[in-house]
């Protein structure tokens, strides 16, 4: 098994592909061989006998779940010719994903009180769930494994009998076992915070919440909308500020002198009145934050959770942000946009990012992420290609839409005690950059730091990132710190970057790709990282997955599918002992190659069937009826 790269195959003469990375010829290999390879090598591990029939059957699905090979980029005249019957381009997006719901996997379930040793159901009779022991026990599927990750590190595992690993902390009687050291030493520590508390979404459903802060700026953008209505009819009117607290103040006119007595207070007068009530703070008294030379782990959609944060954190990223959220959707109350705000104990520089196209729900939801969340800065996403964003003027649509964009980012500056950021792209079409117009703009606007993806809305991914027009805006930002974004994957490629004079990076597809990738930039070296070190990679982010979604059936299954998802990217991978020429670039799709033992190769694999094994050997097998499609296609790039 060690010396798979010394199988004789037949070795292919076209190394130097164009579009694809060079290796060393002793591990090329064809499609075919690869699978055949990979397949009869898990076959003898599992002590099976390969059969005629078990090859037709994988050949079958790899053919149906593995995609095929995107076309080269062509010139102009040859392009017309390797078009679609419709003239489209490929995509590299499966849309329409089968969902699976969670209690697909786990139908019977035990019952709370159960669990938590608690034998009277507040539900009686019309509870839904089991209370029998023995009967949901005969229906539960086997452990895992012997030992509990959530049990072996605080001493209490929730999920009792549910847990996957019950064997651990099961007694013969099916009580839960404690460990009262490890409970004690844990006691009163919050890993997470920023959780939702159900008085508050009760309160955002009922919309009783207030929002006393963004009522003030968004009537005085009312009264500003009124002002110019009124000059457009010829009526005299002093202009207004769409900042209540800089630029030009309010001329208040003869009229209002006499009309009224006394204005009334800004805010409630119940108690003593402090300074901190009806003075805002001054842009240089708010909290702030370093961002000079750090290394800055972009916020990403499905993939940048919690558990792969962790990971990242641990491999030396600086700044962590989570998913991007929708604004409507946190002002609704839903759980599973609030989920996307949570923060671990291990990010210490932390902040979230948000998305909308109006400033009314901007303004709000970020009052009401100052108010109830612990964050150390928030970004605004006005970069987001997908068109069900684009559409609706949010995401790169702002930056097309100037006004909003304006009254949006003073807005949430008015109403935020942290720093604002916002991360743009060079422009949407792809040979026409506006990002250098913005840039000035959003220094008025007292932006904190600009985050720059050198790559336009329509061109996604399929070019390279245009890193002498971020070293342009990156001048023009100066002295608000701006970073780069795109194409960094190793460190000779952060390296170029930091010397076109941006003040930081931001590390987007790399992490994915390779998350140890912080480690290599800190160290200056290039890391060729063992297969076995790679699995110990994944095992870290399944525990930390288990502990954050839970040990019990629902939990596996749904780290297991988000393990599955980076590993749509993790397979991209190429060791570096392998290459003919370090280091590896981003837009260069691997070729088929046999690595240094089977798990290498394993690894390699961009068929679906052989990430659900790689996520076997720590999950456990799958469930009869699990399916998955990966978000993005494992060759969806050039």
């Amino acid at each position: 098994m060690e010396g798979a790269a010394e199988e004789p195959v037949e070795k292919r003469t076209d190394v130097a592909v164009k579009g694809e990375a060079a290796l060393k010829s002793q591990y090329l290999t064809t499609k075919e061989q690869f699978h055949a390879f990979v397949d009869s090598e898990w076959q003898c591990q599992k002590g099976e006998k390969v059969t005629d029939g078990d090859k037709a059957e994988d050949t079958m699905t790899a053919s149906i779940e593995e995609p095929e090979p995107k076309k080269l980029k062509l010139d102009p005249e040859e392009r017309k010719k390797g078009l679609k019957p419709d003239g489209k381009r490929i995509r590299g997006q499966n849309k329409s994903r089968p969902h699976t719901k969670p209690t697909a996997f786990d139908e019977k379930r035990l019952c709370l009180s159960v669990i938590q040793d608690k034998r009277d159901c507040p539900f009686g009779d019309k509870c839904q769930f089991q209370h029998d022991v023995a009967e949901y026990l005969a229906t539960k599927p086997a452990d895992i494994g012997e030992s509990c990750y959530l049990y072996d590190t605080f001493g209490r595992c929730g999920y009792g009998l549910c847990c996957r690993f019950a064997k651990a902390h099961t007694t013969p009687d099916f009580k839960t076992m404690e460990n009262a050291e490890l409970v004690q030493a844990n006691e009163g520590k919050m890993t997470v915070k920023n959780s939702l508390s159900k008085d508050l979404q009760i309160r955002l459903r009922k919309r009783s919440v207030t929002f006393n802060q963004s009522t003030e700026y968004l009537n005085t953008l009312s009264n500003q909308k009124d002002k110019r209505e009124q000059q457009g009819n010829g009526d005299h009117a002093p202009e207004l500020s769409a900042d209540p607290t800089g630029g030009e103040q309010h001329v208040s006119t003869e009229a209002e002198a006499q009309a009224g007595p006394e204005k009334t207070p800004p805010v409630n007068t119940v108690g003593p009145l402090t300074d901190v009530d009806i003075i805002k703070l001054r842009l240089s008294e708010k909290k702030q934050v370093d961002f000079q030379d750090k290394l800055y782990l972009a916020p990403l959609t499905t993939c940048g959770n919690l558990p792969f944060r962790r990971v990242c954190k641990r491999f030396g990223a600086d700044i962590t942000c989570g998913e991007m959220a929708m604004c409507t959707n946190l002002l609704q109350g839903q759980q599973s946009e609030w989920a996307l705000l949570k923060r671990h104990e291990s990010e210490d520089v932390f902040g979230v990012q948000v998305e909308g196209c109006f400033p009314d729900t901007m303004t709000k939801c970020a009052e009401l992420i100052n108010g109830n969340i612990d964050v150390d800065f928030v970004d605004v996403n006005c970069g987001c290609p997908i068109d069900l964003v684009y559409k609706k003027g949010g995401g790169c649509g702002l930056m097309t839409r100037t006004r909003k964009f304006e009254q949006i980012i003073k807005g949430m500056n008015y109403v935020l005690d942290v720093p604002l950021t916002v991360k743009i792209r060079t422009g949407v079409q792809e040979k026409c950059n506006i990002a250098h117009k913005l840039i000035p703009e959003m220094k008025k606007w007292d932006v904190s730091m600009i985050t720059l993806h050198g790559r336009s809305r329509e061109q996604r991914y399929t070019k390279s990132a245009d890193w002498d027009y971020i070293n342009t805006c990156s001048k023009l930002a100066s002295p608000v710190p701006l970073f780069g974004n795109g194409d960094i994957l190793s460190y000779e490629d952060a390296m170029k970057a930091r010397e076109t004079g941006v003040s930081g990076i931001m590390i987007a597809r790399g992490a994915l790709i390779k998350p140890w990738i912080f480690t290599e930039i800190k160290e200056s070296r290039h890391w060729d990282i063992s297969s076995s070190e790679r699995l110990d990679v994944l095992r870290d982010f399944s525990n930390f997955g288990l502990e954050h979604w839970g040990s019990d059936t629902r939990g596996v299954e749904k780290t297991r599918t988000f393990m599955l998802e980076w590993l749509s990217f993790m397979c991209r991978y190429i060791p570096v002992g392998l290459l003919e020429r370090v280091p590896q670039k981003i837009n260069e799709r691997p070729p088929f190659y046999l690595g240094r033992n089977y798990l290498e190769s394993l690894m390699a694999s961009q068929h679906v069937g052989d990430w659900v094994r790689i996520s076997e050997m720590l999950l456990g097998p799958v469930p009869k009826n699990f399916n998955f499609l990966p978000k993005h296609k494992a060759n969806a790039y050039k």
